[in-house]
């Protein structure tokens, strides 16, 4: 397997930023925005349950909608690819069930042979839905996938950034996640910079390596 060096890692993740200022002429090609999708598909969580829905939008009309719930921030309707990230709540017995199926399937085995894994999990979810924590346990597995893509689509080239600066309840309404099991947790934008956003000529800032890394 072909791994990019880590020269190249270093450049992509010194060349992205937050871009403030998308060029709406430019749309991300299929064929890699067929990649950026599977950065999603692909992402790491725990118990691999993958307790997400990844919401792409492309339509012109639908993402200028999400421009007032966005604090009027110009994005969502400016980038090519607007993704929301919306966490699946109260993760019930039926979505284990479905994940220790797909295993099954995938690994070409059965569903019986994994009946102490699917215990495992579910204890594991009933503990954290006793203590009141399982909604946000979820949620942090969306940050998860949010890293990946961001990630993928720098070492691609595309530019992201991705936006907490936005009302849930009005995306879920839009969207039609109200009354669903799926809620907005954070969206992502996603294109190419436009030649007039000043921040992307802005270096970048963060604290010394000896200062956030500790090494025992």
């Amino acid at each position: 397997m072909a791994h990019i060096s880590p020269d190249t890692l270093l450049a992509a993740l010194h060349w992205r930023y937050a871009t403030k200022k998308f060029d709406p002429a430019r749309k991300i090609p299929a064929e890699t925005w067929a990649v950026l999708e599977q950065t999603l598909v692909l992402s790491p969580s725990s118990a691999g349950l993958q307790p997400w829905k990844f919401i792409v939008i492309t339509d012109t009309a639908m993402k200028a909608r999400l421009v007032p719930a966005s604090h009027r921030q110009a994005q969502p309707a400016d980038c090519s690819h607007f993704v929301v990230f919306a966490v699946r709540r109260g993760i019930d017995h039926a979505h284990v069930e479905r994940h220790v199926a797909r295993t099954a399937e995938v690994r070409a085995i059965t569903v019986e042979s994994l009946a102490r894994y699917q215990k495992m999990i579910a204890d594991n979810l009933e503990r954290a839905r006793a203590e009141g924590t399982l909604d946000t346990w979820q949620q942090h597995q969306v940050y998860i996938a949010l890293g990946s893509f961001i990630a993928g689509a720098a070492v691609l080239g595309v530019d992201t950034c991705p936006m907490e600066g936005i009302e849930p309840a009005k995306f879920d309404e839009i969207l039609g996640l109200a009354g669903t099991n799926y809620t907005t947790v954070v969206a992502c934008a996603a294109g190419y910079r436009s030649d007039e956003d000043k921040y992307a000529a802005t270096k970048k800032v963060r604290f010394k390596p000896d200062d956030v890394i500790v090494r025992i």
